[in-house]
This record gives structure tokens, sequence and C-alpha cells, in this order.
């Protein structure tokens, strides 16, 4: 089980300082919410924050982008070169086309469903893809209480990547914790992003090695 630490909760204050915290005490991906005040009613933050974090960071990037105009916001971020750029499917008409342009930059593609997303969007594109990510809270802000029909669609996406013989990854974001990373686990994710039960904790290593065990 990965573990990728959302600063979406972190202090924004020490960014560069709560970033190689994280990365110190073992997380494996650093998770980058960048959000445009369209997509979702919240606005975070732009390439040159990203790039500081990045440069903070001993973990690879994890950007998920929770924005309108998806081909510019890609291009915006591709030169930072994080490991995986992800975007949501209720936004973009011609996905196929879009994960290619991202791999062309030699970053792993995913695509973002919403709790409400059904799993047939990606069905025929889900060979494409290095990761899905199911969101287990609405997007657009930290904080919010899991949504545990999730579990029910992890089982379901799990079993159509291990039907058709991919190695997908799946990911899932939204009201982690140490309460229901078993059942998530079980259920088939391999990646759990956590950003206010990690940050919001006294320990950061206890958080994460809570999440993985």
């Amino acid at each position: 089980m990965l573990v990728a630490p959302s600063i979406l909760s972190a202090n924004f204050g020490k960014l560069d300082e709560e970033i190689r915290a994280v990365c110190d005490d073992g997380c494996d991906l650093v998770h980058v919410d960048v959000m445009d005040g369209h997509f979702v009613p919240n606005l975070t933050i732009g390439p040159v924050v990203v790039q500081a974090a990045a440069h903070a960071s001993s973990k690879p990037l994890d950007i998920h982008l929770m924005v309108e105009n998806n081909t510019f916001f890609i291009e915006l971020f591709a030169p930072i070169k994080p490991k995986y750029l992800s975007f949501h499917i209720e936004e973009e008409r011609h996905p196929h086309r879009l994960i290619q342009k991202i791999r062309s930059y030699g970053i792993s593609p995913a695509i973002v469903l919403n709790p409400h997303s059904s799993l047939k969007t990606i069905e025929y594109i889900l060979e494409e893809l290095d990761m899905a990510l199911l969101m287990s809270v609405n997007p657009g802000f930290g904080g919010q209480s899991f949504i545990r029909s999730s579990l029910k669609k992890v089982e379901k996406l799990r079993k159509m990547i291990d039907g058709a013989g991919l190695k997908t990854l799946i990911e899932v974001d939204g009201g982690v914790n140490s309460e229901n990373a078993r059942d998530l686990k079980n259920a088939g994710a391999d990646i759990l992003v956590a950003g206010s039960y990690i940050f919001g904790s006294s320990s950061y290593k206890n958080a994460i090695d809570s999440l993985r065990a």
C-alpha cells in the first residue's frame, strides 16, 4: 500500500518543511491538488508553488487537476515532470487524446472519477491509464467525511482491472484515515491519499504507518 499525503492540508507558511517532513517520515508520493475555482468552488496553487514543492520533495509528485481547461493546465504543469498527472473525466470530451498528450511528456496519465461518476466512463480507456483515481468525497475541499459507497466502487474497478489483465493502479482520495484504510486495501486500492489525517496528526510518521498497516 502506497501513501500520498495531500499538501492541501499542509501549513503553507512552511510548505517546504512540511513536504520534507512527510518525505522523511516515509510517504511514497506527494499529492498536489490544483483547483481553478471553476470546476470546483476553490482556488489553490499554480506552477510556481508546485515547482517549489517539487524542489522540496524527495518523493515523486502526484498532481490532481480539478480544472475546466485540462489541456491548458497539463501544458502548464508538464515541465515540472510529476510522476502522475490526473484529470477529471467529467470535464473532458476527448480523454484518449489527453491521455496520449500526458504520456508524450513522459508522465504517467491518470483519470479521476467523482463519487457519482460511473466506472463505465473509463471502461474503454482503462488499458491506456497508469492509474485511476476514485474520489471518496466530493472534490474541492479537504477534511470531508469518507463516502462508504466508495468501497464498492473500488471493488468493481479492481475486478475490471484484474479481469482485463491490466496493471493500472487504483488511488483513493477523500476522508481517508486509519479507520477505513484496511477496508480500502481489502477492496483493492493501491494508493491512499490523505491530507488532514496526516497533517493534522502529532506524528506524520505514525499517521503514514497506520495507513500502510
